[in-house]
């Protein structure tokens, strides 16, 4: 096996590399832009005025399509794709398999006579039947329920892959809960704008919605596919499990920011323009920190459309990375000693009105409703904290978190120093009403004067997973392979849930006399208080602050198994379903996923490491020892003793070696195998996790150790496992 990967070697021209695929870009990719997508634009042009109305109804409102509407819609949808070249339709999906799914359809329909035509029925828009019996379920169902629905989201418009028709959808089990990520994120994001227009109605009775709206920032590494296929362990884990870390990395930080080699360009200019055509707004491109790491972002758009947008991008990206003949690499660490990927959120609330409410206005009162939404956020993160961290638990990026190139961790909210001075003036007011003189204060000098404070003031800490950047908050925290609705689920829930909190304790002030701004500066006055424990401006990566977030009663939740134990509180479980997300039973079932995939994850790593540890390193390693001894015995015979102890000195030092590295590694093997069966036979998934993690786990680096001494001394007979590792990193 290991013979014929490294044969792809040989179909890589090293002397010239790969030749360069360039490409030609259009003087205006604007011009591209959504030409794939049943935007709003076309459906002015293929629908009735009717039609198109009851979809702006249900994108804005949240009204439901009548049937006779949905075959006006299928028709259209069908009509214009097939005078783009589509000959099949699907429901796309996001099941909890951490990718994409679709089952495609085609228009195509036998009638009589021995004819055919092309049909799409509102029916078959609405809703689909794919078999459900192979995804993820958390026991939510039984095998003989096969049965799972699709079912259409309108608020993201379809569009065409290839030749196909993809229609965004949620996935239900035939009992109705959901087994996808769109469905909970969707009932997230109604119970936020439900919850900040009430609040919003304290300043502006115009607003109607607030949308919350997301721009992702999408980390990535390229590998050329021939070396990526010389390694079972990057095709087979997504990351190199062995190989020592090359001469060159990232020490010059050279590479970041860096001019972008040819190749890589023309990698991006061709994604550029798919994203152009699928509506995906694309505006930066750069190199990242790591050699041959880069990193794309978008503009700001709605949550959900931001979602599909960024899953649908990483399968484009992985088509057009092969047309280039690179693999593209979305795990969080796939190399020791350089930078692993994350996929920053960046997170706000905007109206439909036109403001952003994470931005400060012009005058006291909008900056008074800043500051409103602005707390209410800190205070969402203190009350739910290990929730949103177990958002973004997995086996991969417990790798990341904390590794001097990610935030720790341990959750914590940076706003910087300015504004917690202002926080810090807030915090002295006085209970109950206000005097003139501070409301005087406040208002002039304190609110009145925020714009001009955060203006010198919009950097950012890299080591705070939730950072305040100037008119958002960054969560930094999210790996980048996750699907971004996770952590926006969570997000937008526990903004909602704190929004309604706020809103009630308000009113309750008014009704006992306080005015409005009284009200709202004395609730807030006690949320900061009650949340200084989570804001901290220093080094997040600094042992002092491990040691200080302890104090203050903050989880340092290291792994995946312990962030996701914490997911299961009474305290969690009540909020999702008191906000309408998830039933106890979805949660249970979700948590129990995510558990299997993490136990699933170590055990493919510790199968594949044990592998290529005992069929390859070590057969390599004995061949190379075998030439050794065949020297040593030419040696002694050609040499006297004197001089052949001399000579042999280090032929026979690197024989010792070898042997005690080749038993050190078997004795590895064994114990990991061992440790590994005991973790399977465990029935319970979060013991079988905590198992995985704690026993079988520390089981790789002694044979990681022993291997890569090994590879020092053989570095001929491992060729392809050690120098090539530096050749990843070839521009």
């Amino acid at each position: 096996m290991s013979t014929l990967r490294f044969k792809a070697l040989e179909t890589l021209p090293f002397k010239d590399f790969r030749k360069d695929n360039s490409v030609e870009v259009p003087a205006k990719l604007s011009e591209l832009f959504c030409t794939n997508v049943f935007s709003e634009e076309t459906m002015r042009e293929y629908l009735t005025k009717e039609a198109f109305n009851s979809i702006m109804d249900a994108v804005k409102k949240g009204t439901k399509i009548q049937r006779h509407i949905a075959d006006q819609v299928a028709v259209a949808m069908k009509d214009w794709a097939m005078s783009k070249g589509v000959t099949h339709y699907t429901h796309w999906f996001q099941p909890l398999t951490g990718t994409t799914a679709e089952k495609h359809d085609s228009f195509f329909t036998p009638i009589e006579g021995g004819r055919a035509i092309e049909r799409f029925s509102g029916n078959l828009l609405i809703q689909q039947e794919p078999d459900a019996s192979s995804f993820p379920n958390g026991g939510i169902r039984n095998t003989f329920e096969a049965r799972g629905y699709t079912a259409w989201d309108p608020t993201s418009p379809a569009f065409i892959m290839g030749t196909t028709l993809c229609i965004p959808s949620i996935f239900i089990s035939y009992t109705g809960e959901t087994l996808d990520y769109k469905a909970p994120l969707l009932r997230a994001l109604n119970a936020v704008d439900e919850a900040a227009t009430n609040v919003m109605q304290y300043f502006d009775k115009n607003v109607t919605k607030v949308t919350p709206t997301l721009g992702w920032e999408q980390e990535y590494f390229l590998v050329d596919s021939a070396l990526y296929q010389s390694r079972p362990d990057l095709v087979l884990t997504g990351k190199t499990l062995l190989g020592h870390s090359p001469a060159k990395g990232q020490q010059l930080d050279d590479h970041y920011f860096g001019s972008i080699p040819t190749r890589v360009m023309n990698f991006m200019k061709e994604l550029e323009i798919e994203c152009m055509k699928l509506g995906i707004p694309a505006t930066t491109r750069h190199n990242e920190v790591a050699p041959n790491q880069f990193e794309l972002a978008p503009m700001f758009e709605e949550v959900n459309v931001a979602v599909d947008h960024n899953s649908l991008l990483m399968d484009i990206m992985a088509r057009v990375a092969h047309k280039h003949h690179f693999h593209i690499l979305f795990h969080e660490k796939p190399f020791a000693g350089v930078n692993g990927s994350g996929k920053h959120n960046n997170w706000s609330l905007a109206t439909d009105t036109g403001e952003n409410l994470l931005s400060p206005g012009r005058n006291p009162k909008k900056n008074l409703q800043f500051l409103t939404f602005f707390v209410n956020t800190i205070k969402a993160v203190h009350e739910y904290a290990d929730l949103l961290r177990a958002s973004i638990a997995s086996a991969s990026n417990d790798h990341r978190l904390g590794a001097n190139e990610a935030p720790p961790a341990i959750i914590s909210v940076f706003i910087g120093s300015q504004l917690f001075s202002v926080l810090e003036e807030l915090e002295k007011v006085t209970n109950g009403k206000l005097s003139p003189e501070e409301k005087t204060e406040l208002k002039l000098n304190v609110v009145g004067k925020i714009p001009e404070i955060l203006l010198d003031n919009t950097d950012r800490n890299r080591t705070s997973p939730f950072a305040f950047t100037g008119n958002k908050f960054e969560i930094r925290a999210v790996g980048s392979s996750a699907n971004c609705a996770e952590s926006m689920t969570v997000m937008n829930t526990i903004a909602a849930k704190q929004l309604n909190d706020f809103k009630k304790e308000v009113d309750a002030l008014i009704e006992t006399g306080l005015k409005k701004d009284e009200a709202i500066f004395n609730v807030l006055r006690e949320y900061i208080k009650q949340c200084k424990s989570i804001m901290f401006e220093g080094d997040g990566y600094s042992d002092d602050w491990a040691k200080e977030a302890k104090k203050r009663g903050l989880n340092n939740l290291k792994t995946t198994p312990e962030a996701l134990k914490q997911e299961m509180d009474k305290k969690f479980l009540d909020l999702y379903e008191e906000m309408g997300i998830f039933n106890h039973r979805e949660v249970e079932a979700r948590n129990e996923i995510k558990l299997e995939k993490y136990s699933t994850v170590i055990d493919i790593e510790s199968r594949v490491l044990g592998d290529i540890a005992r069929n390859h390193i070590i057969p390599s390693a004995l061949n190379y020892q075998n030439r050794l001894i065949e020297n040593v015995k030419g040696l002694k015979e050609i040499f006297g003793d004197k001089e052949f102890k001399i000579l042999a000195k280090e032929q026979m030092s690197l024989i010792t070696s070898i042997s005690e590295n080749v038993s050190k590694i078997k004795l590895g093997v064994e114990d990991l195998l061992k440790a590994r069966e005991a973790a399977k036979s465990i029935s319970d998934s979060q013991k079988q996790a905590e198992s995985y993690c704690n026993k079988v786990k520390p089981l790789f680096d002694p044979i990681r150790e022993a291997s890569d001494a090994l590879e020092m001394m053989v570095d001929d007979e491992l060729w392809p496992m050690t120098k090539y590792r530096e050749m990843l990193f070839t521009k």
